[in-house]
């Protein structure tokens, strides 16, 4: 029994010696500005080589991702507005691609050929599938036979709105 009082007192020592250490910070201090300049710091950041490596890599898969096409991009959506293998298909092809700039200005179109003897008019540069049904939507009503494809896209203008 003397030796429970005994060590709860040790403990109640300890424990008061230890609250009495500690500083209460006020609130106020936390968000106070210092005008010292000693705190400025510098950043060094030691990361492996091999993550100079992995990036560069990254780049030149990407940069040849679609080198058959003559263009670089990225992974996006593109609308599909004609496709044929018959013998007026690049005729047609060409007639298509007029009417949609006709009618669409705005919209880059892009003639494309695939073996075998397929030509294919694509149409836009849209990063999300969201993106491009917007505009899909109103393509549409246009040319009925037209559809979304997968495609590697150009780069977009992140300048412009």
């Amino acid at each position: 029994m003397i030796r429970k009082h005994f060590l709860f007192l040790i403990i109640l020592g300890f424990s008061t010696g230890l609250v009495s250490a500690q500083s209460f910070i006020k609130t106020s201090d936390l968000f106070r500005r210092s005008n010292d300049n000693s705190l400025s710091g510098q950043l060094n950041i030691i990361q492996d080589p091999a993550i100079d490596t992995l990036i560069s890599r990254y780049i030149l898969i990407n940069k040849n991702i679609n080198k058959d096409y003559g263009y670089y991009g990225m992974q996006g959506f593109r609308i599909q507005i004609y496709n044929s293998s018959n013998r007026n298909a690049r005729e047609e092809s060409n007639k298509a691609r007029a009417e949609f700039m006709s009618k669409f200005p705005d919209i880059v179109s892009y003639p494309l050929y695939a073996e075998p003897g397929y030509f294919k008019i694509r149409a836009g540069d849209f990063r999300t599938k969201t993106e491009a049904t917007k505009i899909f939507l109103i393509v549409s009503k246009e040319f009925p036979d037209a559809y979304l494809v997968p495609d590697i896209i150009n780069f977009p203008d992140l300048n412009t709105k």
